[in-house]
This record gives C-alpha cells, sequence and structure tokens, in this order.
C-alpha cells in the first residue's frame, strides 16, 4: 500500500514586527485516496467515514454543494464529486488544470482523533501512473472552520517543488492582514516530507513556516504509537494556536479584526456570520 505515516517537525518564526519562533512534533497521515477502502478495512484503530480512535471523514475537506463567498466567478455551483478524489479532480478542472481519472492523490493530513478535527492546512498531491507530479493543492482552514483552496499546476512547478506566491486575501491569523502573500513551496511527499508556507508583507518575508518529517507504514502499530506520543493531537494543535496568540498580543504585535476587511477575503468556503451577517 502507498498510504503512509509522517512523523514530522512544524516551525514558526515571525521575523516581523517582533520576533517569535516556536515548533513542535506531531504526526500526519499521507492517505492514496485509491486505497480508502482498503485502509478501512485492514486497519483496526482507523476508519474511513465512520468513528474510531482515528479516522477520515471525507465530508471534512474540499466541502461538496458551496459557492465560493466573495468569490471570482468559480464553482459556481460548488463541488458536487461525492468522493473525496472526484472533488479533488474538480477543484483542479476549476483552476484549468486538468488531471487524469488515473491520476494518484496522495492526501496529507491530520485525521480525526477520537472524533475531533481541526486541520490548519492538508495538501493534496498528484502523480501520473509513472510518479511524475501534476499538480497541488493546499486547503488552508482557520479557526473559524472557514476554507480556502490554493490550486498548482504544471506551470507552477520547478526546481524539484510546486511554487506559488499569492495574495491571500483569507484571515488566518489576527496578527497578519489578509493581503499579506502566501509564498508555498510544496515538494511532493517521497522519503521525505519538506513543505513551506512564508508569509511576505510589500515583498519582504514576515513569518516562515516548515513542516519537515519522515514516511513509515501506515499500520495499527505505528497509529498506537501515535496515540500515545501525540495524545489528543488535534486539540492540541488548536490549543498551541491560542497560546502562542496569547503570547504575540503580550509582545504587542498589531492585531488585525476579522470584519475590518471583509470585502477583501475571498473565495471562502464555510463563510463565517462575521463575513455573511447571518446570526
Amino acid at each position: 500500500m502507498r498510504s503512509r505515516l509522517y512523523e514530522c517537525r512544524v516551525m514558526h518564526h515571525r521575523l516581523s514586527p517582533k520576533e517569535h519562533r516556536f515548533e513542535y512534533r506531531l504526526f500526519m497521515l499521507g492517505v492514496d485516496l485509491g486505497e480508502l477502502e482498503r485502509l478501512d478495512r485492514r486497519l483496526m484503530f482507523f476508519s474511513i467515514d465512520r468513528g474510531n480512535l482515528f479516522s477520515l471523514r471525507q465530508a471534512d475537506y474540499l466541502p461538496r454543494g458551496q459557492q465560493p463567498h466573495n468569490g471570482g466567478g468559480e464553482a459556481a455551483e460548488g463541488l458536487r464529486g461525492a468522493t473525496l478524489g472526484e472533488r479533488v479532480r474538480e477543484v483542479l478542472a476549476e483552476g484549468g488544470i486538468a488531471v487524469p481519472e488515473a491520476a494518484q492523490v496522495e492526501l496529507v493530513t491530520l485525521p480525526r482523533i477520537m472524533g475531533y478535527q481541526f486541520n490548519p492546512v492538508s495538501f493534496y498531491f498528484c502523480r501520473d501512473a509513472q510518479g511524475r507530479p501534476l499538480a497541488a493543492i493546499a486547503e488552508v482552514t482557520n479557526t473559524f472552520r472557514e476554507v480556502k483552496l490554493y490550486r498548482m499546476g504544471a506551470g507552477a512547478w520547478d526546481r524539484g517543488a510546486f511554487r506559488l506566491r499569492t495574495p491571500k486575501y483569507f484571515y488566518v491569523s489576527p496578527f497578519s492582514d489578509v493581503d499579506v502573500e502566501f509564498d508555498f513551496v510544496l515538494r511532493p511527499p517521497g522519503e521525505r516530507l519538506a513543505l513551506g508556507i512564508d508569509d511576505f508583507a510589500a515583498g519582504r518575508r514576515t513569518l516562515a513556516t516548515t513542516l519537515t518529517g519522515r514516511p513509515c507504514s501506515l499500520s495499527d502499530g505505528a497509529l498506537a504509537r501515535c496515540a500515545v506520543k501525540y495524545p489528543l493531537l488535534t486539540l492540541q494543535v488548536m490549543g498551541r494556536i491560542h497560546w502562542h496568540a496569547l503570547l504575540l498580543w503580550w509582545k504587542r504585535v498589531p492585531w488585525f479584526a476579522k470584519a475590518a476587511r471583509a470585502g477583501d477575503q475571498r473565495d471562502i468556503l464555510r463563510p463565517h456570520r462575521s463575513l455573511t451577517g447571518a446570526r
């Protein structure tokens, strides 16, 4: 089986306006979307679309049937694909990126743990039958559970990675404005995982983020070890986000209100009521 588990190190280094750096360890799954049924049958501690110690629910990803809030005309009817693999191809097609049905798609993500799910970012890597990279998607989620998708095709392939610098137009952190640029450097996973997402403001890097790790087999033994080594990991990730936000507030890093630039938050899936005005 091609699906695997990655033990990783995450590093965040805020460079401006005040320095703040931290690292922590975690694990992520690299799930071949063509193997979902086999994984569900073979693993005792991991399930697809049902509860378990670890689980992956396809509905958690690439939300179906939603027109992007403040969108640019793409996906007017929303994604329709019943399976996650179908929705991956739809998302890429909307960006003018054609991927054959036979392409392998690997999802790098945090699973649900004891039913609780939160993924700051999940990654999709598409390869052809010979293993050559075709496309990538970064699915970024904020603590309001809003989602924004960033697509990369053959035109973004350079020096062994998918590279894209683009305005964020998304409220990810109260300590970064919505129009700073994301700079993605996404190397397709192989013998190691090496992903980077930096922030740039006025041409200057203000935040560096890396996710690095090495793969091992996705087995019940590996999952059991991770349950002990990283207890309630998804809840820990949410807790760390709020703890470091408190530290940045204590350092008097400038803070940006989400509602202040609602019109500049574009192509948002699952929009929060701060954007829609709903009560």
